[in-house]
Order: structure tokens, then sequence, then C-alpha cells
């Protein structure tokens, strides 16, 4: 058998593996079946690919990513790995050309939809060839208690009795404890070697910024982002298309999607953007599960998203390739009615609770002012040890604490002289003085703290009332319409004259953030624009994505040591033999060109 650690080199270009991979594949090599929880951008795809390099047989890769087996087997091929795809987007004499490679061995790679996988026909075809091993993505499909629950899934537990000395590894992204045993037990894993990779993204920055003027805050953000790819992330269809019409009479190339528009609409958008002829889609939560691309440099969350696996999920499109990205959540309250109206949808009790339970659960990672990192890895159950994590905006900014205790009396004895019985907005109006009908209405315009606010504005007691939500001072009661009531702590704080302390934040300019652990250090930024010219080119002819002739981070690193010999470009990560012989020499005669314009 042909060594694991040769074809690392020769087939994928890299030197090392990163984390939880080596043992992967090693399991996989000793046919025992793993169950691997990693994020996206974790690497995952090389855990299955490279063993299908050595084993004998073909490699069975279910994944439910229709619109995302093309660019995987494209990827795979541009490696030199004979590698296909069956599913429905098939013509008849297509499907039948992999039938025939499967069954004479011509195969190292097949991806097949979990639908076509479980018909008894293609089950049974399977039996007559050699299988070196199967490997089943997004495994958090078959378990109920996922965030995507896809009942064809519940076929795939008949793979380890139909085919007992062949390994299995299951793969996901985001799995809780309770997720990973029910995927392991309905598929019927056999004693699987388990990895549960951290769930921390390091080369991810995460912010939230109060939602205000949308569209110019959207603009702002863009702003010296020219030819970066990005995905915007609205709630509601009609949102998606206001944010690309206005972004593109803007002179910002974006396109929609969403589940309204046509089938060949929604392919040639997607195509556009994973082939960088435009740099920013606009979508609702019905892109992103279908795409592999690696360059992604920012994401946008423009409403509240609808809980925290979706929101882990879609920001881990960013950075795939382990360079820089940017998530940023654009939160207010006034969101909260959007999604509860989904929630509100669900007919099943018990479901509809958890989905309020999870919304909650968002509404608190964005308006607490608590490391970003350390609360989404806490969801996943993992420990962030660190006190700064150094990228995300709480840790980041310049950080100044304000005793806040005399308006924190005010609001809360707002809410305690209206007897803790209304919602935010009104205890707001009350402390502001608003002059309502409502308010003469109900005699709130007799109270003692009715206009003791007035020397602040509306936004600022809004940002009050978050604070102390944060802090567990005050809490939301109730559903639909959620009511503010002191809790024992808001209770000290009201009539024992606690103190109060909140983030007086200063944001610091972005490109003096420091990403822990995202990139090797600068790079030639005239060559790196030269270079995705000349990939561009290279992918329209292959027809496939820029991304799979190389990624953002091979160039990176070709824009650091100037490569001009075969040799030099052998040793940059990402150019496995295969590529070598295909692009080598053109890419090396192009940074020839470059150093001979720029002898500097």
């Amino acid at each position: 058998m042909i060594s694991y650690l040769d074809k690392l080199g020769e087939v994928f270009g890299f030197q090392s593996f990163r984390p939880n991979q080596e043992l992967i594949i090693r399991n996989i090599l000793d046919r025992r079946d793993v169950f691997a929880v990693m994020p996206t951008g974790g690497g995952k795809s090389l855990c299955y690919q490279l063993p299908a390099t050595v084993m004998e047989g073909t490699a069975i890769v279910i994944s439910p990513l229709i619109s995302l087996m093309k660019d995987q087997v494209d990827a795979a091929r541009e490696n030199g790995i004979s590698a296909a795809f069956l599913n429905s987007s098939l013509a008849p004499d297509e499907m039948s050309e992999v039938h025939r490679r499967l069954r004479v061995g011509a195969l190292s790679l097949l991806y097949v939809a979990p639908e076509r996988f479980v018909m008894p026909a293609f089950l049974e075809s399977l039996k007559s060839i050699p299988i070196s091993l199967f490997a089943i993505d997004e495994a958090h499909c078959i378990s109920e208690w996922g965030h995507d629950f896809r009942p064809d899934y519940l076929g795939l537990s008949v793979i380890p009795e139909s085919f007992p000395g062949v390994p299995v590894a299951a793969f996901t992204a985001t799995a809780t404890q309770k997720v990973q045993e029910d995927i392991i037990r309905k598929i019927g894993l056999r004693d699987p070697h388990i990895v549960r990779a951290s769930f921390n993204r390091p080369n991810l920055f995460y912010q939230v910024k109060k939602k205000s003027r949308l569209e110019s805050q959207i603009l702002e953000f863009l702003k010296g982002r020219t030819g970066e790819s990005g995905i915007i992330y609205r709630t509601t269809r009609d949102s998606v298309m206001e944010t690309s019409d206005f972004l593109s009479s803007n002179g910002i190339k974006a396109l929609p999607y969403h589940a309204g528009l046509g089938p060949d609409e929604r392919r040639r958008n997607q195509e556009a953007f994973i082939k960088d002829r435009v740099t920013i889609i606009v979508a609702t939560i019905a892109f992103g599960m279908g795409i592999d691309k690696s360059d992604v440099r920012f994401i946008i969350h423009a409403d509240l998203p609808k809980n925290t696996e979706n929101y882990y999920q879609e920001t881990g499109r960013a950075g795939r390739d382990g360079e820089p990205a940017h998530c940023l959540l654009l939160f207010s309250r006034g969101d909260i009615p959007k999604v509860r109206y989904f929630i509100d949808e669900i007919e099943d009790e018990a479901e509809r609770a958890v989905a309020l339970e999870k919304m909650y659960q968002m509404i608190g990672y964005a308006s607490h002012n608590v490391c970003r990192r350390k609360q989404l890895l806490g969801f996943f159950g993992e420990v962030y040890a660190r006190e700064n994590c150094g990228a995300c905006d709480v840790c980041t900014d310049k950080v100044e604490r304000i005793d806040v205790t005399t308006d924190a009396q005010i609001l809360m004895s707002a809410m305690a002289r209206t007897h803790q019985r209304f919602g935010a907005g009104h205890v707001i109006d009350v402390v502001t003085g608003a002059e309502t009908k409502r308010m003469r209405e109900l005699q709130h315009d007799r109270i003692k703290t009715y206009g003791a606010g007035k020397h602040r504005d509306k936004k600022y007691w809004r940002f009050l009332a978050d604070e102390l939500l944060a802090q567990d001072l005050i809490r939301e009661d109730g559903d639909r319409y959620p009511v503010l009531k002191l809790t024992q702590r808001g209770s000290s704080v009201l009539f024992n004259g606690d103190r109060v302390t909140a983030l007086k934040r200063e944001e610091i300019k972005v490109k003096d953030r420091h990403v822990e652990g995202s990139a090797l250090g600068p790079y030639d930024e005239g060559l790196f624009e030269r270079l995705r010219v000349l990939r561009k080119g290279i992918a329209e002819q292959h027809k496939v994505p820029p991304y799979i002739i190389f990624s953002d981070k091979t160039l990176h690193e070709m824009c650091r040591h100037y490569p001009v010999t075969r040799a030099a470009m052998k040793a940059i990560s990402g150019v496995g033999d295969f590529k070598l012989e295909l692009y080598g020499e053109t890419f090396a005669a192009e940074i020839g060109a470059y150093l001979q314009d720029h002898p500097r």
C-alpha cells in the first residue's frame, strides 16, 4: 500500500495535516468506523479523499448537497483523482457512463445523494464491486434532534449490515452531544473512533452592531472590500431583492438568491458568485448549503438568525481557506417579531417551544457584551479558556467601564411603578416622557419616574435595557409580547443601591484588528491581483470555479515566496503533482514577468 503521507504531498500538495485529520485517516485505513464533528473549513473532505487514493476499490460519499457535488468532483479531478457523481442532474446517458466506470473499477470516488443510495437496485449493484469506504457527509441530517433532519438519511442504517467489512466515516460540522449519540445509534456505527474537533474558527472575526441605518451600514462595511467575495443574509425574499437592487444601484456587483426565484435563475446566480463573475450574493438561508467556495471573505447577517446553529453554519461559509474573514451581525430588537412569525407557524407544540428557546439564545448572543467566540463555543459545550480571543468586537474594542447605576435605577423604577406589566418600548416611553394617548389613558404620565430620563435619547435607554438584560438584572417574561421583570439582583440595585457598570466602547479600525492564527504574514498585493486574473481565466477555460484551480491561501503563499522554478512551485502548499504539471509553468511565468516589471 502506498504511504498516505506520500499521497498527502503528491496529490493534494500539502506538507502537513490539519488537527485531527491524520488520526481520522489512520482509523479509516485500519478499517474502523469513525464519527467526526469538524467545523466548516476544518478539512473533512481530505479525511475521506486521501484514503480513497490509497485503498483498493471505490469510496462512496453520501451527501444531500446535489448542487455541491459537481464542484467537489471537479476539485478532486483537478488533483488527479478519478471521481464522479450520481444525482438527478445527470442525463440518462451520463448516468449510464458513471455506472459503467463504477462496474469496471475506474472510480476512486463516487458522490451520491441519499435518495439514490437507498434504491434497492443501486444497493445491490454496490455489493458486486469492491468498496473502499463509505463517507456520510452532513451526518446530522439523520437526527431528528439536529437542525436539518432529512428522512432519506434514515435509510443509511443499512450500510453496516449490508457491507460488514467496509469502514463507515460520518462527518458533520455541528452536533451537540445529544445529536452525536443519536447519529451514531441511527447509522449503527460499530465502536467508532470519535473525534470532536474544536468548534473554534480562529480566522473568523465576529462583530455585532446595532442595526440603525441598514443600507448605509452595509455600504460603509463594503468600503475598501472591492473584489472580495461575500454573502449577505436577509430573512425574507422581499428584503433580499431590496438589498440586492440597492447594491446594484450603487455600482456593487450583487445578485439575489431565494426560493421564489426560478430554478434556472437561482442556478445562474449561484454559478456567477462561485465563478467570481459577481462578488456578492444576497440571500435567504436557502443559500449556502450547496457551495464550497473557499475564498468568501465576509458574511453579513442583516437580520437576526433564527438560532445559533444556523448562525454558526452560515458564518462558517467564510474563510474556509483559513485566511482572515469577517462576520458582521446587524442586530435590532425589531427583528424579533419577524423570527417569531416563522416560529409561530410551527404546528408541533414541543418543536415550537424548542425553536423559541433557540431564538432567545441567539438574542442573548447578539445583546450580551461577552466575548462572541466564548459564547458560540459555549453553545456547543466547548469551554474557551482564554480571557481575550483577539478576534471579536468585544475583545478588540477599546473598552472602558462606566457607572450607570442612577440610570439603571430610573429604568427599574419605571418598571416597578407600572407593576412590571409592560415591555421595553413602553417603559422607555415612560422614562423619556413620551406624550402619547396611551400614556394618558394609563395615567403613567403621573408617576414619579415619568420623564426622569429626558436627559438621554431613546437609543441610549434601549442600549441600557439590553445591558441590564445581559447582566441578568432584569428579564423578559412571556412569549408573544414579553414584559420586563426585575430579578433578585435587579431588586438589590433598585432598593439597596448596588452598583451597575456597562461597557463604553470605542471601536478601533478594522485594519488594526488582529485575527488569531489566520494568516502567515503580509503578501505582495499587486502580484496577488495579477494571479487572481490569471486564475480566473484558466478557471473559465476549464469551466470550474477559480478556487478549485488554486485557493486564495495558495496564491498568498506564491505572493510571499515568488516561486519561478518547478522546485520552488512544488514547495507551495496546495500545489500537488497533477496541478504542478497543469499550471505550474504558467503561474511561474506570470510571477517571473511580474518580477521583471517590479525589480525591487
